[in-house]
């Protein structure tokens, strides 16, 4: 059983980062972007970044008592800014701490139900564009869209504009252009979103990063939700309202 001490920063003020990926028979997907991203976000949170090989023992230990029927598992690295005395001050030497957990999780759903929610993402924020430790946001998102009989929640901004969901990015298709919301939009910088973007050049596809409101995705050729568990999932409705599946993102699978 893992034990956090009571005075653990992460616990007390979700003072850390984590990072998820996606474990198989393939390995680990994309271990070094993930990785680098963590890096990243402790250079911006004044953070000591975890060592590799720290982390690759940790995630080796956590799979050695994980099974999955499906063969894929979750894979988590939580690094907190580790005990630190009350308030909000951190210690001048700083000791993170280290979790890894490996999930058993099923195949990628074939398509999402997604709906608009109300919680706004803050692209004004420096913690939007990394994934800290404090997700309530990104939960209450989630619990709203289930309320309504939803997969996933798509999230707005505070200036309206469209960002993302709850736990990863949006793609869409319209005239032959895929589309993505800018990181300015407040959305992090998705490890899966790279790889589509990059995919869809390959592919001859032009690709735009933009800001639009939500009225911008009505007349949409096809939209899908990227994260580093599911790949590339479609969504198939949105509001309630039925959406087809592009030609352009059927060919970004990865």
């Amino acid at each position: 059983m893992i034990q956090i001490p009571a005075d653990d920063r992460g616990f007390t003020l979700g003072h850390g980062l984590f990072e998820t990926l996606l474990a198989d028979a393939g390995g680990l997907h994309g271990w070094a972007a993930h990785l680098a991203r963590l890096q990243r976000g402790c250079s911006v949170l004044g953070m000591p970044p975890p060592e590799e090989t720290a982390c690759q023992a940790a995630v080796a230990a956590a799979m050695r008592d994980a099974e999955s029927p499906s063969g894929r598992f979750a894979i988590r690295l939580s690094w907190s800014a580790g005990s630190g005395g009350r308030g909000l001050d951190p210690p001048e030497s700083m000791e993170p701490r280290l979790v890894v957990t490996a999930a058993p999780i099923g195949p990628s759903p074939p398509s999402l139900q997604l709906a608009t929610v109300s919680i706004r993402r803050n692209e004004r924020s420096p913690t939007s564009r990394l994934k800290t430790l404090a997700y309530l946001d990104n939960v209450l998102a989630r619990r709203e869209a289930r309320g309504l009989d939803a997969d996933e929640a798509l999230m707005l901004n505070i200036r309206g504009e469209v960002s993302c969901v709850a736990a990863g990015n949006l793609v869409w298709v319209r005239g032959g252009v895929l589309f993505t919301p800018a990181l300015s939009c407040g959305v992090l910088d998705g490890i899966m979103r790279a790889k589509v973007l990059a995919r869809a050049v390959e592919v001859g596809l032009t690709v735009e990063e933009t800001a639009t409101t939500r009225d911008m995705l009505r007349d949409v050729e096809g939209l899908a939700v990227t994260n580093s568990l599911i790949g590339v999932c479609p969504v198939d409705r949105l509001d309630g309202e039925p959406l087809s599946l592009s030609p352009e993102l059927a060919a970004l699978k990865l």
